[in-house]
């Protein structure tokens, strides 16, 4: 079933068109974190950990995650690279 409004037919475009931005900053946010998991040297990890931090405030900020989400990733990857 299509939609006959002028007002929803852009709104579709424009959801596709958001949903395809998003999928992509969320798809190169887990990247990182992953990336930043995967590290062994403790100063590669101690310079990417700002940068995810970022990252994640970021996507939080425009709802692209779930602020706490974003808070639960920071903590644990604080965590990880302490460990390191």
């Amino acid at each position: 079933k299509m939609a006959n409004h002028k007002s929803s037919l852009k709104r579709i475009r424009q959801t596709e068109k958001h949903n395809l931005r998003n999928r992509y900053y969320a798809k190169t946010m887990r990247n990182f974190v992953r990336d930043l998991r995967k590290t062994t040297d403790k100063a590669e990890a101690a310079a990417m950990l700002p940068k995810a931090a970022k990252m994640l405030d970021k996507l939080a900020k425009r709802g692209i995650i779930h602020a706490n989400k974003a808070a639960n990733l920071k903590s644990k990857l604080a965590k990880r690279v302490n460990k390191l």
